[in-house]
């Protein structure tokens, strides 16, 4: 194949950066951080840039960036191990109640979400009083938890355990989605919640120590790194793969939970939930091996698409998701996009869109109609039809979904 479905973006600074944005706008400040990412000395072959690329801290949402020799925290952000998951049930639309507020209740009641009294003992985002089977999940990643804040106290989270199974707020959510055949499948997207963050938070701010320390230049400051060898490198990789292991099963609590909530309402029909499911990260950092070398990969606002890797690509509110199977483009390092990709930031939605506009969007769905989540209306996202139809060469989609019900903390 000749014709090549990315962007070329050419620096003299750095390495190439390859952009699957051809029908998709890219921000020039994104494309700036794309550039100061290619320029670091410790970047393997090129950088990535997914369809719903958009400006972040240090680096761009939406990149995928190949290091060998070193790890940037920011670029794999504070929302460690984010990412979403999914599974069909054998219910149909036709056995959903009419009136579909009571299921959006009745899934609020069994997972905390969003976040009051600033995080405190009275958040209603978090449990009071986690329930039994969240406490065996938490006995599996204690000891590593207690070894990492051994070592940095400040770790130490006190909501480590009541946010397990909890949602957040931003951009997370829960929905009850229909697919092309009208099955409902269940959905959420969240990640590692508090002490994620403060794991992310705690070990960018060193490495940006490290960085004054040994008088390095960046082209951002956010762009601190941590080379391979060094004490930090390894107690990083090890808090961070820890991050991505709770948000893993943060997630597949609040599944079991939503399963639960909805199987116990009395609105709908006894059904069974085990029939596909798939559970990925978006926001992380692995080994993996790319053109016959063992590399770190960091996906900020990306999916891993080896060959047959199943993936979800959320829509916004309001707008289609797709559950889809990966190609294993070697060239994206078997990556695809994480959603449709904010168009403009929180505070520009806010300005621009009314609740009217807001409601309007979102007709016929189930889900908070209010001021407070105007910044994630489907307006302030880029449009994943043209998202999806920029990377038809790392992806293929499964199954379209579009969400009759929607959790947002």
């Amino acid at each position: 194949m000749n014709e090549h479905n990315y962007n070329l973006i050419k620096d003299e600074k750095g390495v190439p950066i390859k952009a699957w944005t051809k029908g998709v706008a890219l921000e020039e400040a994104a494309e700036k951080q794309l550039r100061n990412v290619s320029s670091l000395p410790f970047i393997f072959k090129w950088v990535a840039a997914m369809p719903d690329v958009h400006w972040g801290m240090g680096a761009t949402v939406g990149s995928v960036i190949p290091t060998k020799g070193a790890i940037i925290p920011a670029a794999v952000g504070v929302d460690i191990g984010c990412g979403m998951m999914a599974i069909e049930t054998s219910l149909s639309a036709n056995h959903l109640p009419d009136n579909l507020h009571g299921l959006r209740e009745a899934i609020e009641r069994m997972v905390p979400v969003g976040r009051t009294d600033n995080g405190g003992k009275n958040d209603r985002g978090a449990w009071q009083d986690a329930p039994a089977h969240h406490l065996d999940e938490w006995a599996k990643l204690d000891e590593r938890y207690n070894t990492i804040v051994s070592k940095y106290p400040k770790l130490n989270h006190p909501q480590r355990v009541n946010h397990l199974g909890t949602l957040g707020t931003g951009n997370h959510f829960i929905e009850v989605c229909l697919d092309e055949a009208d099955r409902v499948w269940f959905m959420l997207h969240s990640g590692s919640r508090g002490v994620g963050n403060r794991f992310g938070t705690f070990f960018i701010e060193l490495a940006k120590q490290d960085m004054r320390q040994w008088m390095i230049n960046l082209p951002d400051a956010d762009l601190a790194y941590l080379p391979q060898g060094t004490e930090h490198f390894h107690d990083y990789v090890e808090a961070v793969h820890w991050a991505q292991d709770y948000a893993m099963t943060n997630r597949q609590l609040m599944m079991h939970n939503i399963i639960a909530a909805v199987a116990n309402c009395g609105l709908v029909p006894p059904f069974e939930a085990t029939l596909e499911v798939v559970n990925c990260h978006h926001n992380y950092v692995a080994w993996e091996n790319h053109y016959g070398e063992n590399i770190l990969v960091t996906r900020k606002g990306a999916v891993r698409a080896r060959e047959g890797d199943m993936g979800i690509i959320p829509g916004s509110m309001g707008a289609q998701s797709f559950i889809v199977r990966g190609k294993g483009n070697p060239e994206s390092f078997n990556s695809c996009s994480h959603g449709a990709g904010r168009a403009m930031s929180r505070a520009e939605a806010k300005r621009r869109f009314t609740v009217d506009d807001h409601m309007k969007a979102t007709a016929g769905i189930e889900c908070r109609k209010d001021a407070d989540v105007i910044d994630e209306t489907p307006m302030a996202y880029k449009p994943i039809s043209a998202v999806m139809d920029a990377q038809k060469d790392l992806v293929e989609i499964v199954h379209t979904l579009r969400q009759v019900v929607c959790v947002k903390g």
